[in-house]
């Protein structure tokens, strides 16, 4: 694959517009390749390099290392017009643009090594499956990771681990195991490429990947609670990567309005063979799903702008802060399911062909909203807080 993006996409991105619109002058190209995006279960190489000449996979490296260093708001509105074109390029987009925020975590002279420039990106799973047994000059590691999204494309692998001394866990302060985050070159990894045969969001490649008795320096691993090395506001907060799941369903909710929008000039209903643009349970359900979704965006950007302000003034976020960025994380993920499940529901016979654009998207909010960090479950910290308690070992908080 070419690395040199631009020799490929020339006259497809001008380099003096912004992310957005970079983005959107490649929704053509990235419609065109849908289907063999879902038959292949990857994204074509073409593209890869399509949106690497944008500058996304620059999104939150810093600028020192000449990178965008971009505003979370910028990325969630460029990541979400693209999720709303298709969802599996939308997720490999967005996982790619948060690449800074983990090599943020690392020493200087590991970036380099690991990271030629800021157009490599890292994939793999942070779960904390694998074990890193202490050696001499760094860890001895095993284990196997699913979700390996964008593997086929990545330069660095990732991997969350327990650390282990004589394959005992190391316990930290808090009587947890500790945590630890491995950085391999891709060649290093044994990947499985055919192991993502899944129901939803098919293109993003997230296959399995292990690693046995694989030595790894100590040097090219990080804390998993992603304390960053740089003094830059948007490495500030350690969490701040979980907004990654705001812009895709987003944009898969909007793409599902935009398909019943244009649905209705064609589809009629029964018993009276109306169109459904002029069926009036059609009206109040696009009505109730469009009033939804802009209620939740326009509260994530509320949410991610308060963040953002409070980073830059060089302050700490407060536990309501913290509380209502995972609050939303679940909300806007949740809601966009509903507005996909309507617009499928009033779609009635229309949503249940493969070849229905509405089809995918149902699928593909599915497999969204099976990420740990969006089930229901993760209103609990919330909850906590807003009863006045306190969040306990809890990484993410």
């Amino acid at each position: 694959m070419n690395t040199d993006a631009s020799s490929q996409t020339s006259g497809l991105v001008d380099e003096n517009s912004s992310l957005l619109d970079k983005i959107k002058a490649l929704e053509p190209q990235v419609r065109a390749a849908a289907d063999s995006i879902e038959a292949n279960r990857c994204l074509p190489d073409e593209l890869i390099d399509s949106l690497r000449a944008t500058g996304l996979f620059r999104a939150t490296w810093p600028k020192l290392l000449d990178g965008l260093e971009l505003d979370p708001m910028t990325q969630i509105e460029a990541l979400e017009e693209l999720s709303r074109y298709d969802g599996s390029v939308g997720w490999i987009g967005t996982f790619a643009a948060i690449g800074g925020l983990s090599v943020a975590t690392l020493d200087p002279e590991s970036v380099k090594e690991l990271f030629p420039t800021p157009d490599v990106v890292p994939a793999g799973q942070y779960a904390l499956v694998g074990r890193a047994e202490r050696v001499e000059g760094g860890y001895r590691v095993n284990g196997k990771w699913s979700f390996g999204s964008g593997c086929r494309h990545a330069g660095v692998i990732t991997g969350g681990c327990i650390v282990t001394e004589n394959d005992e866990p190391v316990m930290d302060d808090n009587g947890l195991p500790e945590p630890l985050t491995i950085y391999i070159p891709k060649e290093e990894a044994n990947i499985n490429l055919d192991t993502w045969h899944v129901a939803g969001m098919r293109g993003t490649g997230s296959h399995d990947y292990t690693l046995t008795d694989h030595f790894v320096p100590a040097k090219h691993t990080s804390d998993s609670r992603y304390r960053a090395r740089r003094d830059e506001p948007l490495y500030s907060f350690p969490a701040l990567f979980l907004f990654s799941h705001l812009p895709m369903p987003l944009g898969i909710a909007r793409a599902a309005l935009d398909y019943v929008y244009q649905l209705g000039d064609t589809k009629r209903t029964l018993p009276a063979g109306r169109l459904l643009k002029e069926n009036g349970d059609a009206h109040e359900v696009v009505a109730k799903a469009e009033a939804a979704l802009r209620s939740a965006r326009a509260w994530a950007f509320e949410v991610m702008g308060d963040i953002w302000d409070t980073q830059c003034r060089g302050e700490q976020l407060t536990s309501a802060q913290r509380a209502m960025f995972r609050l939303c994380l679940v909300h806007v993920t949740r809601t966009a399911k509903e507005v996909v499940t309507q617009v499928h529901d009033i779609a009635a016979s229309s949503a249940i062909q493969q070849n229905s654009p509405i089809d995918r998207l149902m699928r593909d909010i599915q497999v969204v909203c099976a990420h740990v960090v969006v089930q229901p479950k993760m209103y609990r910290p919330a909850g906590k807080v807003l009863f006045g308690l306190e969040v306990k070992n809890d990484p993410f908080f």
